[in-house]
């Protein structure tokens, strides 16, 4: 039997302000993808968030080797030559180094509002700027016609180090990310999944994938599970409902989705509960820290030192 090639990254748990030093921090460690995600207006009144591309430009500046991944960009706000520019010149000043991450949000329609967008065209804006982008990063003119954006003759000048250009992993939990994910990007990152429902997911896109003739020999499964590191799974599911609580608001009983979706508990329980992720197919684990600010280090550290090695060394 095979030994699956795994990789791991987590994301900015800390303020913009912590940037270059986490992202310092986690390449000492041995992370090989720092991520940020984003949102606009998360809320009313918000919460605190920042726009991704400026945080991992920070932490382009501040590292050499780690990969930088937007965990996730939000497509819909975004203008084709204006994401494509913005990043191409990130991938350019990181030697290469970018991952576009996207997705469609949707999580608080307060902020499409704010920004002048219709909440239920996010899908198809965010399929016809992926289009165009792709496109835009070849360097050579693009003529564009879609419902929401039109380009004539436009290109960029630098286009990214990565040729075609960056590797596009699209994220989300509906079957029509999956199939986004097919026809636009080269990686699939869901978030709040559980085991059984990513391996549902991958199913899912090899059959899409088939039936559009799309090779998948390169394509990436990532997954972006969420760890609350306590010395009990219920203290962990606590903490983590708390703190996730104010982000994401789904329907039920919100500990028991806590205790569904993300990895709790000691050391050794974070390990079984991620193994079954990757029994699922996930090869490239980007954790999402949810804890108080002050375990933030802790955590970092902790999975860097002993949950990381545990599957580094049964590769080995």
């Amino acid at each position: 039997m095979s030994v699956p090639d795994l990789h791991f990254g987590a994301a900015l748990a800390t303020g913009a302000e912590d940037v270059a030093r986490q992202a310092r921090w986690m390449e000492e460690l041995g992370y090989e993808y720092f991520a940020a995600g984003e949102h606009y207006m998360r809320g009313d009144p918000p919460g605190p968030t920042h726009a991704s591309l400026p945080v991992l430009g920070v932490a382009a500046g501040a590292t050499e080797k780690i990969r930088l991944l937007s965990s996730i960009l939000l497509v819909p706000f975004y203008q084709p030559l204006v994401l494509a520019r913005l990043t191409a010149s990130l991938d350019v000043a990181s030697g290469g180094r970018f991952i576009l991450g996207v997705g469609v949000g949707g999580e608080y329609p307060q902020e499409f509002e704010a920004a002048g967008l219709k909440v239920n065209q996010r899908g198809r804006r965010t399929n016809e700027c992926l289009d165009a982008v792709r496109q835009l990063w070849t360097g050579d003119p693009v003529t564009f016609e879609g419902r929401h954006f039109s380009l004539n003759g436009a290109s960029i000048n630098p286009p990214p180090t990565q040729r075609p250009g960056p590797p596009i992993w699209v994220s989300g939990r509906r079957d029509a990310a999956m199939e986004r994910a097919v026809a636009y990007g080269e990686g699939w990152m869901p978030y709040f999944y559980n085991p059984q429902r990513y391996r549902d997911s991958v199913a899912k896109i090899r059959a899409s994938a088939e039936k559009q003739g799309k090779d998948l020999t390169d394509f990436q499964w990532a997954c972006f599970p969420y760890i609350s590191i306590y010395p009990t799974e219920e203290e962990a599911a606590v903490v983590a409902a708390r703190q996730l609580g104010g982000q994401y608001v789904y329907s039920g009983d919100f500990i028991n989705i806590v205790r569904d979706y993300c990895l709790l508990g000691p050391v050794e329980s974070c390990i079984s509960r991620l193994q079954e992720f990757i029994d699922a197919g996930a090869r490239h684990i980007i954790f999402s820290v949810v804890c108080p600010r002050e375990d933030v280090d802790r955590h970092i550290e902790t999975i860097a030192k002993e949950i990381i090695p545990h599957f580094q060394h049964t590769s080995a």
